[in-house]
């Protein structure tokens, strides 16, 4: 239960963070355009899950309880296109460069494709 707490509140701390920057950098931009608020969030919590988790990765400096606070709970509820990136660089990190392609295709076009289709049985609704 303690785990799901730790989750929960995190996930809230990341998506009231991600309101926050995102409707700031879209303020600040003053462009209808295009999105730089996401754009902001999803490099900005790239850039944090790229830092916190060398920083576990080489130095242990997290333990599993604080790791799963930011990791799952506060960058989750941030933005889930870090982990995205967190684990795309783990497998290529690894070797697994095949893996790793086929994880950023399949993001990309199984995402897109699946935001076109909930489009589309919206509008049979």
């Amino acid at each position: 239960m303690s785990n799901i707490i730790l989750v929960g509140v995190g996930g809230f701390i990341g998506s009231v963070g991600r309101y926050l920057l995102g409707g700031w950098v879209h303020r600040l931009m003053d462009n209808a355009w295009f999105p730089y608020g996401t754009l902001a969030v999803n490099i900005c919590g790239c850039f944090l899950i790229g830092l916190l988790g060398g920083l576990f990765d080489t130095r242990q400096v997290l333990g599993p309880e604080a790791r799963m606070f930011l990791f799952i709970g506060v960058l989750g509820g941030f933005t889930t296109f870090s982990s995205f990136g967190y684990e795309t660089m783990a497998l290529a990190r690894d070797g697994e460069f095949l893996a790793a392609g086929a994880n950023i295709a399949l993001q990309i076009v199984l995402g897109l494709g699946s935001v076109w289709l909930g489009n589309v049985v919206s509008r049979l609704l």
